[in-house]
């Protein structure tokens, strides 16, 4: 079920520093609290593989992020410990050391399963016993908070699907021309480009010209 459109769950998370403070990090008080947009991603498991190119990416653009008053943090089901030292883990051996954001540490899956992003399903056998499969651990999940703590984006790869960061920096600035503007972003969009209003006359106009 899609949440987009809806305010994020108001849900407080443990969370570690790159400087290996524990932290307690609520995604919609950090939106609306702090007046700033949250892009909060989801990756499997640290010490994995797809996982740290992602976290390294993220914080190649986090200058960019920071440009448009966006805060970016991490989530993933393993405790603050791991997180700490995957932090201290040379990019040359697999780790994410330089990654400057927090990292969500939602060890009982609490806000995972609310968002519904875990790989993991309950079966009956004949006897009626229930069986656990799955993964246990989330999907690449995305959402992206507005200053009230709505959901205006989210997005779920499976687990060997890598994502665009530039995509992501496309939609804030995208969501945040309609937050000025009041107009709408046809496909494609992207800052600098001709936008559109809301009515008939302006797609065609458009249309006519792209």
């Amino acid at each position: 079920m899609s949440l987009v459109g809806k305010k994020f769950p108001n849900v407080t998370i443990d969370a570690m520093s790159e400087m290996g403070d524990d932290l307690k990090i609520n995604i919609f008080e950090e939106a609306t609290a702090n007046q700033q947009k949250v892009l909060l991603f989801w990756y499997p498991k640290d010490f994995t593989f797809v996982c740290p190119t992602e976290l390294h990416a993220f914080q190649d653009a986090l200058g960019e992020f920071e440009k448009r008053n966006t805060k970016v943090i991490g989530a993933s089901c393993d405790t603050n410990e791991v997180h700490f030292a995957w932090l201290n883990t040379a990019k040359e051996n697999g780790g994410i050391e330089g990654v400057t954001y927090p990292l969500l540490a939602d060890t009982h899956r609490q806000l995972a399963n609310i968002l519904g992003i875990v790989d993991q399903d309950f079966e009956y056998n004949e006897e009626g016993e229930e069986t656990f499969t799955g993964s246990n651990v989330t999907y690449r999940a995305t959402y992206l908070v507005d200053e009230t703590g709505k959901i205006f984006h989210e997005s779920v790869n499976d687990m060997p699907l890598g994502r665009n960061v530039k995509e992501y920096l496309r939609l804030i600035d995208a969501y945040t021309h309609v937050q000025k503007h009041g107009e709408v972003c046809p496909a494609n969009w992207e800052e600098g480009k001709e936008a559109m209003k809301a009515d008939r006359n302006s797609t065609a106009e458009y249309l006519a010209k792209n």
